[in-house]
């Protein structure tokens, strides 16, 4: 797998079960090695195989996480 990582803003968290919710949207796409939600700077961190995934798919996986 070639590994990139994209950087996120995610804003409207208000706890780690917020966190949670965006960690696991983000993983659950196919491709994504691994995703890092950190609520106190407000960005997602997720390393991904841009062969299987677009930067597009992760983003609106982080801005919908509950539909996701």
């Amino acid at each position: 797998m070639s590994d990139q990582q994209i950087t996120l803003p995610v804003t409207g968290m208000t706890c780690a079960s917020c966190v949670r919710r965006v960690e696991k949207a983000v993983q659950k796409l196919p491709g994504v090695a691994s995703a890092g939600v950190n609520l106190a700077t407000e960005q997602a961190e997720i390393h991904y195989d841009p062969a299987l995934l677009k930067p597009e798919q992760i983003r609106s996986a982080v801005e919908a996480p509950a539909t996701a």
